[in-house]
């Protein structure tokens, strides 16, 4: 008889042989060797011409998802240029290449297969110089040049294996853990495929004839924006990376610093291109649009939905993609959105039955807003950080749109701020057609410092409510010691009457 404490350990040792050797034949089928390094990837039989398809597909979701196509042709031409220019030196310079800019104030970039590659408006207007961008741009083609999502599809492939390898030899539990790190792999890529299309990026940054450095003092510049964008919105800077594209794309100083020593190829030194650079941006939009809405010190004012509300003093209003929020005093804060019920509904029935129909209301009642009808009740939730009063309105606006604030304070704090919630609530109003017609969004225009004028006097010009010269700073790339000199030519941000929000 077999000793059953050996049998099971040399069955699985000699099961996992069979699975393996049966694997070799399709594993060695799925790999591919990447056009910018030379080296055999495992794709998982991810070809090619399945990856322009992939792309093809998901670049239209991509941008309608993230904001829709930026709309002015001087800088959408220009980013395009550019791109195919850095494109022409990859090893790829055949492929069907496509640039995009999305119209989103968020700093950030996309790769997909195939060639698409897509940069924010709040990206461009960020950088520099032209260096700066081109060393986004040329990050991302090595994205594509080395076939990391190629690469990326591959590993799943094997995690999905390893699962079921799991699932017969680990038990349940381990097969789950298994997918569920498979799954968190393929939300962005890997340090070494960072480092891989840095390295990438520099190549052709050099090729094409820029400044490699300018990949890392961009990186400086988007630590300080990640910075100053936590503090606008009241957030620890340790959250600063949710902000730009550091969430999709992590990457350390000293890893870019490595990777521009490592790339050998082409001059150590090139151009930068920054005054051709701030000639493209000057009178281009940024912060919110109109089809987003303005803020404007404690008012927001939405001309497309011809809308306006304020809000308390010390409250600082953010304009977001899904909402528009008030971050105030002592933990309060301030939700405003919109919702389009599939039939007409009154708000006293959307609020029960609909927005808040599981949770426990009282003091339930009826009232109009500048002549709309309301409905409003309070309700007590449990949040990781302690209990929190609600105070729920709907405000019935036509029969297609309910606008709904959600007042939110902690309940030792709730009477101080109900008299300033119900002003707000009834601030709500219709705009005037010649007054959403005035509201326009904020530019950029390019300076030229002139004797006597200082970092402050410079930022003060900037129509913001808050972080003046720090805004200015970051936008100009200057740390927190370094002036402006005559004649030094730095971006700024006016207003023909628009938001202040960033």
């Amino acid at each position: 008889m077999t000793d059953p404490t050996t049998a099971a350990p040399r069955w699985r040792r000699r099961a996992k042989q069979l699975v393996a050797a049966a694997l070799v034949p399709a594993m060695l089928a799925g790999c591919a060797k990447s056009p910018a390094t030379g080296e055999r990837i495992f794709t998982g039989g991810f070809t090619k011409a399945q990856g322009r398809e992939v792309g093809a597909e998901q670049h239209p979701k991509l941008v309608k998802e993230f904001g829709g196509a930026f709309d002015e042709p001087k800088i959408t031409g220009y980013v395009s240029e550019l791109g195919n220019r850095l494109a022409r030196r990859s090893e790829m310079p055949g492929l069907d290449w496509s640039f995009t800019v999305i119209d989103s104030p968020i700093v950030n970039a996309f790769a997909l297969p195939g060639g698409y590659i897509h940069v924010t408006r709040g990206l461009v207007s960020l950088a520099e110089n032209e260096a700066e961008l081109a060393g986004v741009l040329g990050h991302e083609i090595g994205h594509v040049t080395a076939r990391h999502t190629a690469e990326r599809y591959g590993g799943s492939v094997l995690a999905n294996v390893a699962g079921l390898a799991g699932a017969i030899f680990l038990g349940r539990q381990a097969a789950q853990a298994i997918n569920t790190l498979s799954a968190v792999a393929l939300q962005s890529y890997s340090r070494s495929q960072e480092f891989e299309a840095d390295t990438l990026g520099v190549r052709y940054l050099r090729r094409t004839g820029y400044d490699a450095r300018a990949m890392a003092t961009f990186l400086d510049k988007l630590r300080a924006d990640s910075k100053l964008q936590a503090a606008i919105r009241g957030l620890p800077e340790e959250s600063v990376d949710q902000f730009n594209i550091m969430q999709t794309h992590p990457r350390t100083a000293d890893r870019v610093e490595k990777a521009i020593r490592e790339a050998r190829d082409g001059a150590v030194d090139g151009e930068l291109g920054r005054d051709r650079f701030l000639q493209k941006l000057d009178g281009m939009r940024v912060g919110s649009s109109r089809e987003q809405g303005f803020v404007r010190g404690q008012t927001f004012l939405h001309p497309e939905l011809r809308i306006a509300f304020e809000v308390p003093e010390r409250f600082r209003l953010i304009n977001r993609p899904d909402q528009v929020a008030a971050l105030g005093p002592d933990g309060a804060q301030i939700a405003f959105t919109m919702a389009r019920p599939d039939r007409p509904v009154t708000p006293y029935t959307y609020l029960t039955r609909e927005w808040a129909k599981d949770a426990r209301l009282s003091g339930l009642e009826r009232l109009e807003v500048n002549g709309r009808p309301a409905a409003t009740a309070t309700t007590r939730v449990r949040t990781n950080r302690g209990a929190r009063d609600l105070r729920l309105v709907a405000v019935g606006w036509d029969e297609r749109r309910i606008y709904r604030f959600m007042f939110i304070t902690p309940p030792g704090q709730t009477a101080r701020f109900r008299t300033d919630f119900r002003r707000t609530t009834h601030s709500l109003r219709r705009l005037p057609e010649a007054e959403a017609d005035a509201l326009q969004p904020l530019r950029l225009t390019i300076h030229t410092v002139q004797p006597g004028e200082t970092v402050a006097e410079l930022a003060a010009r900037m129509p913001y409510s808050e972080f003046k010269e720090r805004r200015f700073r970051v936008l100009n790339g200057l740390d927190g010691g370094t002036g402006v000199t005559p004649g030094q030519k730095v971006k700024l941000v006016v207003a023909g009457d628009g938001d202040a929000s960033g």
